[in-house]
């Protein structure tokens, strides 16, 4: 029995704040059961502890996959009593941190998880690869979970890179601003203006060098922000204008 307890705590170690009670096999779903503990809790309002049980509510949320299959935790939840008389909050159901946020359906573990798919993959590619992963989400809760992720905060590199890319041909552009020594992408800016830029760059002062494509609206945008940073042409625009010239 202890090495069972023992394997229960390595394989859920992610439901460590909780106590497990079972676990039960349904063939395609694994269903943990558990509870909270027993500890006071503060109420959200006023901030004072209090153990008092008022009732019991059950939360089921997904948890990561074990052996290719869907984890269920069905967790019993108690609503505890104020002990402040005259709290506006008399009872509140109490929430467990680190493990399940409010009105969330999944554990944290498992929104990471997801999270860091649709990160790379985004919608429908990001929801094929989680039914293949067990834990099946839809295109939508796709890119809301992308929505939801939280933006890393905002870099300058020391060489910047920068080109236009049209959203819709002929019509509408924008220009990306990338690290031109990693790959990795900075910043989008609407439209390819040099106004645009030269207040980016303003805003963002660092840049040495600027690697960018033939265009003069972005050459004056770079003279005007950043007089002193030395402008140089990417590989890919000096091949194609050698290319035509050969051609011509």
């Amino acid at each position: 029995m202890r090495d069972v307890n023992k394997l229960v705590g390595v394989v859920f170690s992610g439901l460590s704040a909780l106590v497990v009670e079972g676990v039960s096999d349904e063939g395609k779903v694994i269903r943990v059961s558990a509870r909270t503990r027993d500890d006071p809790v503060p109420c959200p309002v006023c901030g004072r502890p209090t153990g008092r049980v008022h009732g019991f509510h059950g939360r089921v949320v997904a948890d990561l996959p074990v052996d290719g299959r869907r984890v269920v935790v069905s967790v019993r939840v108690r609503r505890l009593v104020c002990a402040v008389l005259g709290c506006p909050r008399q009872t509140f159901r109490e929430q467990v941190p680190g493990v399940v946020e409010r009105y969330q359906r999944r554990t944290n573990r498992l929104a990471d998880q997801l999270g860091q798919i649709v990160k790379e993959l985004a919608g429908r590619a990001g929801a094929r690869l989680s039914c293949a992963l067990a834990c099946a989400i839809s295109r939508s809760t796709a890119l809301r979970l992308l929505m939801r992720w939280t933006l890393p905060p905002l870099r300058v590199p020391r060489v910047l890179g920068v080109d236009d890319f049209a959203l819709k041909r002929r019509h509408r552009y924008a220009t990306v601003i990338i690290d031109a020594e990693t790959g990795e992408r900075i910043d989008v800016l609407p439209g390819r203006t040099a106004q645009t830029l030269a207040t980016w760059l303003r805003e963002h002062p660092g840049v040495e060098h600027v690697c960018r494509d033939g265009s003069g609206s972005y050459g004056e945008a770079i003279r005007q922000a950043l007089p002193e940073a030395v402008q140089v042409s990417d590989r890919w625009h000096l091949w194609s204008n050698l290319c035509d010239r050969v051609l011509a």
